[in-house]
């Protein structure tokens, strides 16, 4: 038995039900690949934006690790500085004591024109200019502020006096001298100080 063209056609009702399951499939996959680009994507930028941050966190690291360098750097370079500088601070203490001895025996009354004395005077002040040469070659400067207004970061008042004939506050004695090492005082002027009488300078008209 022959089959006619009729039978070979599908019944109306199941063509319909099988174009609509094909445009269903095409469908899901047309909305399925998107789905998984996108997601893709978004796990891409997931991990971008964390790489960026731990960039950013280790670029942060960097620079702290090298700002504590320079500062160690600084430190360092100041702490070697002021060894050099103040090192001799205690040596130059010890040898002040020679200074002051060395003035005091210029300052003993006695016969200068003696001519033994005049050759120990000579020796003595020959001495003593070596000490201030070398003193000032390392640093080492003396405070001598007689007649200068009184400087409680330079000098230390033993006594005050009054004194009309000068301003109030002025140093109008130096008792012992004082010296600086590279400008920081290693030991203060003694010194006397002018005050105004207590019943006030006159004035003149």
């Amino acid at each position: 038995m022959s089959d006619s063209s009729d039978d070979k056609k599908l019944d109306p009702e199941a063509e319909q039900d099988m174009e609509e399951n094909m445009e269903n499939n095409q469908d899901s996959v047309e909305e399925v690949e998107p789905a998984d680009e996108q997601s893709q994507l978004i796990e891409t930028m997931q991990k971008l934006v964390q790489a960026e941050g731990v960039i950013a966190h280790q670029k942060d690291e960097v620079l702290r690790v090298q700002a504590e360098m320079q500062n160690l750097r600084r430190r360092t370079e100041q702490d070697i500085e002021k060894a050099h500088k103040f090192g001799q601070e205690r040596l130059s203490n010890e040898l002040l004591a020679v200074m002051d001895n060395l003035e005091r025996a210029l300052q003993v009354d006695m016969d200068r024109e003696d001519e033994s004395v005049k050759a120990l005077l000579q020796g003595v002040e020959l001495t003593l200019k070596s000490f201030v040469d070398c003193f000032r070659k390392f640093g080492i400067e003396q405070i001598d502020p007689l007649g200068e207004p009184f400087d409680p970061q330079l000098h230390q008042a033993m006594t005050m006096q009054e004194n009309p004939n000068v301003e109030p506050d002025t140093v109008t004695a130096v008792m012992q001298k004082g010296y600086t090492l590279h400008g920081r005082v290693i030991r203060p002027a003694m010194v006397m100080v002018s005050k105004a009488p207590e019943g006030g300078v006159d004035e003149k008209v």
